[in-house]
């Protein structure tokens, strides 16, 4: 047999899986191929969107379902044994696995990450390739795992789900650090993965391998809302069934249950007879799951942590996306160092979390405004004379014509893109909320008067706007489209749908930024949400220049006073992080007087001339950071980055059999070609703008590079219905561009289906390599340089 002219996929079936068969691993149960473990990042551009490509381990073992321990990177006999071990190891960092193989089919070199001395890496035969039981032995002494009792803990089963829906590498990695954690007798586990990768999800399988194995029999599930115990119980949890689930209303208390579900004001009050959690022996519970535990579990003084100390024998596991480190609170001296993050950069990344552009809207007040002396609000209370801002405004002032601009701009933005898109508009306090509602119910007079709930205000105090929360949230539900909110929906309500985010609040905590940035990051790809938009009337977004901030968004857009709210996509300033400060946190809220003589809580005023100001459009680098120049200039850069001279550009393009799949990568690597083409030309081939912005090339449009190919008479060689196949499709790409022709459906549209069948059409060239190999020519006719 000659081994060099087997396939990758060969060397796979003929030598690595008889080998790992041999060694004792279950393919049915202990191996899966080709494992796609990233749904691929999606790329943004203007409002066009692509992902990127999967990211794909030829082989991943596991000792059981959900466990996985080694990783094989498969290569063809042509290339030495220890080829893609690089590659391999990136994989095997991500995934947290510790065993690293590679082979090519005549033997494999094995990567063994649990040693710090000695043979770390090592070529082993085909036939020595490690049983499941060594490998698993190797692990348990790495992780510190010896007795029977623990590893009975993180060898406990899986939830196996009849839909078939298992957990995301990530979730697998956050469940099994978590039960080593418990196995090993540490009483106080943080995990912190970002909003929208599936928390509750993740609390669900430890609970259930916990629970199941009898390591804990009673379980506190510890949220600070109602609509996060429903919508955990009824959801993720319900696999437990009702009969062992309760949730503790109204401070009663039932003991007959395994699994309880409470708000923690619902077990404290400020009398003794309040503090229901009392009723509970202190030995009560043996696990308590503390969820968004950063809203102040590790406050000493909070009443999160009056429960936690009164049940400090039970294993705490605290879940949050935005741990919080202050001089006052801290997660981290409470529960210690997170076991594992996922963190919103790594999510956006890997596809699972959508990404998001930002509009910054800035006005001719934000910096500073000041009144005329002896000024007389719309109360008859003289305005204090001095300088107000973005910090004031809506907290100490409120001026009218500015919220009627703030509706004006969300409405128009609406218009532009999609009317019913839902959207999330963050308030100053539940008074901003209200005058907000009512500035965008005026703006949208036509649907409000067909839809009377398209705009609610959702927040504490109003029991009809709670009520439409759960519409608000629902996939199917149209309606409500607009909340206004103060921050009853910074955190927890999981809002799947939400397109568009309006920053109209003074937030100076990077917690609370990061939670109200994670009510649009999931994704619903199947009803259209693939990524969202936040618009910004407080510069708030100042905070993605924080090293704290871990997801950059894709563009940043600052339209001027006569531009369109949406952003256009031939507008290319780049602007870097370098010179942003964070938002000053706002002050203790007031409470207004008490007497005739003192101060309003706000003043409120009109007849202020208010108008937006400045333009500006910003995008991020591949490397995640804001970078100061143009677009051209940014694009040649990464360009020569990728190709360091035009015939290494044409090397490549060239000896691309389909272009989409290069243009793809350049988006990957942040080449920004849509946004350019509407800068440069929209009628430029992408193969010239490259060779335009890049290497100064003069640049053809698609015509003339159509008409150069039919002056050479290129098609004289073919029989009359093939030259009419290529004519066509050279008029194709004129009008559409090279991927139109490279579509495997090209003969299927007009003007071909009313030439014949495809079958008839490739007929005319022979057979389909002769119709590949046509198309390849036609290709290179197009681009051949003069």
């Amino acid at each position: 047999m000659n081994k060099k002219a087997l396939s990758e996929r060969d060397i796979c079936s003929q030598f690595i899986q008889p080998a790992i068969v041999q060694a004792g691993w279950n393919m049915k149960k202990q191996v899966r191929e080709e494992v796609s473990f990233t749904d691929g990042r999606i790329i943004v551009q203007g409002r066009i969107h692509t992902r990127g490509n999967r990211k794909r381990a030829d082989y991943i073992l596991y000792y059981k379902p959900n466990i996985p321990i080694a990783i094989i990177e498969a290569k063809d006999n042509k290339k030495p044994v220890g080829t893609g071990m690089q590659q391999a190891l990136e994989y095997a960092a991500i995934l947290d696995i510790p065993f690293v193989f590679t082979s090519n089919g005549d033997s494999f070199v094995f990567h063994d990450k649990t040693l710090t001395s000695g043979p770390i890496e090592q070529e082993l035969p085909l036939d020595s390739f490690p049983s499941p039981a060594v490998l698993w032995e190797k692990y348990l002494i790495h992780t510190g795992i010896k007795t029977a009792e623990e590893r009975a803990i993180v060898e406990q089963d899986y939830f196996v789900d009849d839909s078939g829906m298992s957990p995301r590498y990530y979730q697998q990695i956050a469940v099994n650090k978590t039960l080593e954690a418990v196995a090993k007798g540490q009483n106080r586990i943080l995990l912190v993965m970002a909003t929208g990768t599936g928390k509750t999800y993740t609390a669900f399988n430890i609970i259930w391998r916990l629970w199941k194995g009898g390591v804990k029999k009673r379980i506190l599930f510890l949220a600070d809302r109602n609509a996060l115990l429903t919508q955990t119980k009824n959801g993720d949890f319900a696999s437990f069934g009702n009969d062992i689930m309760h949730i503790i209303k109204h401070r009663k208390i039932d003991k007959s249950y395994q699994i309880y579900f409470a708000l923690y004001q619902g077990l404290t009050g400020t009398e003794e007879s309040q503090n229901a959690y009392k009723e509970f022996s202190r030995e009560f519970f043996d696990l308590v799951i503390i969820d968004e535990c950063h809203r102040g579990s590790a406050s000493e003084a909070s009443a999160w942590r009056e429960v936690l100390d009164y049940f400090d024998q039970a294993t705490q596991i605290g879940l949050t996306a935005t741990p919080k480190e202050t001089k006052d609170v801290s997660n981290m001296a409470y529960f210690g160092e997170p076991v594992y993050t996922y963190s919103l950069k790594q999510g956006i990344s890997d596809g699972f979390l959508a990404p998001y552009k930002v509009i910054r809207i800035a006005t001719n007040i934000d910096e500073e405004w000041r009144p005329t002396k002896g000024l007389v609000d719309k109360y008859g209370h003289e305005v204090e004379d001095r300088i107000y801002n973005l910090k004031d405004y809506d907290r100490k002032l409120v001026i009218d014509e500015r919220t009627q601009l703030v509706a004006q701009k969300i409405t128009e933005y609406l218009k532009a893109t999609d009317r019913f898109a839902k959207t999330i508009v963050f308030c100053i306090d539940i008074d901003h909320a209200n005058r907000m509602r009512k500035a965008l119910i005026n703006e949208n007079a036509d649907l409000v008067a067909k839809h009377p709930t398209y705009v609610v205000k959702i927040t504490g105090d109003d029991e009809i706007g709670k009520r439409e929360l759960d519409n608000f949230t629902d996939v199917e539900e149209p309606f409500p489209v607009i909340a206004t909110t103060s921050k009853m929906l910074t955190t927890g309500i999981d809002t799947k749908m939400v397109k568009l985010i309006i920053l109209e609040a003074n937030i100076g905590s990077m917690t609370e930024f990061k939670q109200i940035i994670g009510r649009g990051t999931r994704i619903r790809e199947a009803e259209g949400k693939v990524y969202f938009t936040i618009m910004d009337f407080r510069n708030a977004t100042r905070l993605f220049a924080d090293p704290d901030f871990d997801g950059e968004p894709v563009q940043i857009y600052e339209p001027g006073p006569d531009e369109p709210i949406v952003p256009p996509e031939e507008e290319g300033e780049i602007v870097g992080p370098g010179g942003g400060t964070l938002v000053d946190p706002p002050p203790p809220p007031t409470t207004g007087g008490g007497g005739e003589d003192d101060p309003p809580t706000k003043y409120h005023i009109d007849n202020v001339d208010v108008k937006v100001t400045r333009e500006r459009v910003q995008y991020y680098g591949r490397d995640g950071k804001l970078i100061t120049e143009s677009l051209k200039d940014y694009t040649k850069k990464n360009l020569h980055q990728e190709f360091a001279s035009l015939d290494a550009f044409l090397q490549r393009w060239n000896a691309s059999e389909k272009k989409e799949a290069l243009i793809a990568e350049l988006a990957e690597q942040g080449v920004l070609l849509e946004a350019l083409r509407e800068e440069v030309g929209k009628d430029m081939d992408t193969f010239d703008l490259i060779c335009h912005v890049a290497f100064d090339q003069p640049a053809l449009t698609r015509k003339e590079r159509a008409n150069q190919v039919r002056k050479r008479n290129y098609f004289a060689k073919y029989g009359p219905v093939a030259q009419q196949v290529l004519s066509n499709l050279l008029d194709k790409y004129e009008a559409e561009g090279i991927l139109s022709i490279e579509a495997p459906s090209v003969l299927k549209v007009r003007p071909f289906v009313e030439m014949g069948s495809a079958v008839e059409l490739v007929r005319a060239f022979g057979k389909k390599k002769d119709f590949d190999e046509a198309v390849r020519e036609l290709e290179a006719e197009i681009y051949k340089m003069a």
